[in-house]
C-alpha cells in the first residue's frame, strides 16, 4: 500500500515531538553515566561532557569496597522480591471479591477502602502501631505496613471486572470453586495487570527511605536508598580514602547508579506487560 505524502508529512510532524521528548527523557541517565564514568585528569582539563574522552571505572571499584553497600543491597532485595509477593498475593486477594458483585457489604468495604485514600492515621498513630507490633528495627517494617495500596487495588479490581462474566459462569456449572477459579482463570488472564501492580510494588520498595528512617536504626538493616543519602553526603570523605583521586561528583554519580541500575535493568522485560496492563485496567471504572 502507497502512503500519501499528507500521511507521511502527518508522521513526520508526529515523531519529531516524540523524538524531542525521548532525547530530553534520555538526557539525565546519559549525563549521569557520562560523570560517573569520568577520570579526575579529563574533569581538571575539560570539565565534564556527555561523552567523555576517556572513561575509568575507578567511582564504582571505591563503592565496591564499601561493605555496608553490599549489606544494603541484600536487604533492599530481600524486601523487594518478598515485599511486592506479599503485595500482590494480598491485593489479589482483595481485589477478586470487590469485583464480584453478588459478594455481601461489598459496596460498604469498597467506601471503606477508598475513605483510606483521603484519610490516614498520621505518622505518629502509625508508628504507636508498627512499634506495638515488635516490628522495629525489622526488615518486615518496611513491608507489613504496606502490604495493601489502595490505588493497586483498583486498578487490579478494574481488570477483574472487565473479564468476562461467561467465564466464571462456566467454570462453576462444571464444580469449580472459587479458589479454583481464581487460581485457574483469573489469575492466568490478569497477567498484565498484575505485573503492571507488581512494577509499581517493586518500584515503591527499591526506592523504600521513609519508612526505613522512621522504623529501623540499625546499620546493618537498613536498605540500599538510606546508605545510597549517607553516602551521597559523605561522598567527599569516601573519595579522599581511595588510592586514586576521584572526583566528588563523580562517585555521587557512580552511587546513584548503581542504586538505580537493576529497576532499569528490569523494566524493558516487563514494559509489554506493563502497558498492556494499564490500558487493560483502565477499561471499567
Amino acid at each position: 500500500m502507497v502512503r500519501s505524502w499528507k500521511d507521511r508529512t502527518f508522521d513526520t510532524i508526529i515523531l519529531i515531538p516524540l523524538l524531542l521528548v525521548g532525547l530530553a527523557a534520555l538526557f539525565p541517565i546519559l549525563y549521569v553515566v557520562s560523570v560517573s564514568l569520568t577520570p579526575y585528569e579529563e574533569v581538571i582539563k575539560h570539565g565534564y561532557m556527555i561523552i567523555p574522552r576517556s572513561i575509568t571505572l575507578e567511582a564504582y571499584k571505591t563503592l565496591l569496597k564499601e561493605s555496608m553497600l553490599h549489606r544494603a543491597f541484600l536487604n533492599t532485595i530481600f524486601i523487594s522480591v518478598v515485599g511486592t509477593a506479599v503485595n500482590l498475593i494480598l491485593t489479589t486477594l482483595l481485589a477478586y471479591p470487590l469485583s464480584r458483585k453478588n459478594v455481601p457489604g461489598r459496596s460498604i468495604i469498597l467506601l471503606g477502602i477508598i475513605f483510606t485514600m483521603v484519610f490516614n492515621g498520621g505518622i505518629i498513630p502509625t508508628y504507636l502501631v508498627v512499634k506495638s507490633l515488635g516490628l522495629l528495627n525489622s526488615l518486615w517494617a518496611m513491608i507489613i505496613p504496606n502490604a495493601i495500596w489502595t490505588f493497586n487495588v483498583l486498578i487490579m479490581k478494574s481488570f477483574f471486572e472487565s473479564l468476562p462474566e461467561e467465564l466464571f459462569e462456566s467454570a462453576r456449572i462444571d464444580g469449580a470453586k472459587e479458589w479454583r477459579v481464581l487460581l485457574q482463570i483469573v489469575v492466568p488472564l490478569s497477567l498484565p495487570s498484575m505485573m503492571t501492580v507488581g512494577l509499581f510494588y517493586l518500584v515503591g520498595h527499591w526506592n523504600e527511605i521513609f519508612q526505613a528512617i522512621m522504623y529501623v536504626t540499625k546499620k546493618n538493616l537498613q536498605p540500599l536508598q538510606v546508605i545510597v543519602r549517607e553516602m551521597l553526603l559523605s561522598s567527599q570523605n569516601v573519595s579522599s580514602q581511595s588510592e586514586v583521586t576521584i572526583p566528588t561528583v563523580s562517585l555521587q554519580m557512580a552511587v546513584v547508579m548503581t542504586a538505580s541500575l537493576p529497576i532499569i535493568a528490569i523494566y524493558p522485560f516487563i514494559q509489554k506487560y506493563f502497558t498492556k496492563g494499564m490500558l487493560l485496567g483502565s477499561i471499567k471504572g
